[in-house]
């Protein structure tokens, strides 16, 4: 059995990370793999985004994460968790992807390919998917929403100066980049299918929003959808009176959220509630209905990304691992 590990993890972000830490805190032989970088999803978060979430809360493994600030930004994150990373010595595959994954529990075996190309196996008694919920974005599913000016992503608001630009939603997302971009010297709309700003955003924004939207420095259309999006210009479908409305733009920010990968999840065997887009799992061990494969991290909120973060997903990493030693004689 020399040739086995006892657990490979699909996902290198900070949840991944944390059933990484939980594994070598327990002895066990564990090796991280993701398509991407270690914490791949906040390398592409907004530059200069500030988290929720105070310090603290973040911490995982028992590595202090100690910044001047009670809420650290995204650049004092990512060196965080690499901390963590080098901290406790893991064994993390950059750029490396799981393609497939055949066997049982005790004895998986797991299908990789670099990003080179170069395929390659390895055996592991249990897995671990930690693949997050950020796999592809929520599509408006519009004409014209595969235009270059439609972007799914912000990272930051200098190429919009000067610009016409919609955001699409009222949540965190929609709001900071809507104020960064107007105070980057945009012309800056805001649209919305309800006709407030969404409770979750962070409590230290929501008065410059309003006021914002209340000077009207930001325009805003509440309970409208886009139905179109042309070359120079967007249609915008009110959902009350059904009477559209024609607006300039140049740039389309669409903060719809994202979405996790349904269809590797659903080709290891793992059930998918239609409705929820939760993974079938117990929440006492995080073991799916596959034995064997257990999910972690946003990825057991389904759509609701607002339910799992990293301050609650971190703590599925000893959990999994605990169920990991106890469900196999030989560990």
């Amino acid at each position: 059995m020399s040739d086995i590990i006892d657990l490979a993890v699909v996902g290198a972000g900070p949840c991944g990370i944390a059933v990484g830490t939980a594994a070598a805190t327990a002895g066990l032989r564990a090796t991280l793999y993701d398509r991407g970088c270690i914490t791949n999803s906040l390398v592409d978060y907004p530059y200069y985004m500030t988290f929720f979430s105070t310090a603290r809360k973040l911490e995982i493994g028992g590595v202090p994460f100690s910044i001047a600030a009670s809420k650290p930004n995204r650049r004092e994150a990512l060196t965080y968790y690499r901390r963590v990373v080098e901290h406790y010595d893991l064994d993390v595959h950059q750029y490396e992807e799981i393609t497939s994954i055949e066997g049982q529990r005790g004895d998986f075996l797991l299908h990789t390919k670099t990003r080179s190309g170069a395929e390659g196996t390895l055996r592991a008694k249990a897995v671990v998917v930690a693949t997050g919920g950020f796999h592809e974005p929520n599509y408006l599913d519009v004409p014209g929403e595969d235009l270059p000016k439609v972007k799914h992503y912000y990272q930051e608001p200098y190429p919009f100066y000067d610009q016409d630009v919609l955001v699409v939603g009222a949540g965190n997302s929609s709001v900071e980049s809507a104020l960064e971009t107007y105070r980057a010297g945009a012309r800056v709309t805001m649209v919305h299918i309800f006709d407030e700003i969404d409770r979750g955003v962070k409590p230290w924004v929501v008065p410059d929003i309003q006021n914002r939207l209340k000077n009207g420095e930001i325009e805003v259309y509440w309970r409208h959808r886009i139905q179109e999006i042309r070359l120079t210009s967007v249609i915008l479908w009110n959902m009350d009176s059904e009477e559209t409305v024609e607006i300039p733009n140049d740039w389309v920010l669409a903060m719809t959220g994202w979405r996790p990968d349904r269809h590797f999840i659903s080709g290891l065997g793992i059930d998918i509630d239609d409705e929820t887009g939760i993974p079938s799992h117990t929440p006492d061990t995080m073991e799916s209905n596959v034995p064997g494969i257990y999910i972690a991290g946003v990825l057991a909120a389904g759509y609701n990304a607002n339910k799992i973060f990293i301050e609650n997903g971190k703590f599925h990493g000893p959990k999994i691992v605990e169920a990991v030693v106890s469900s196999l004689p030989d560990f």
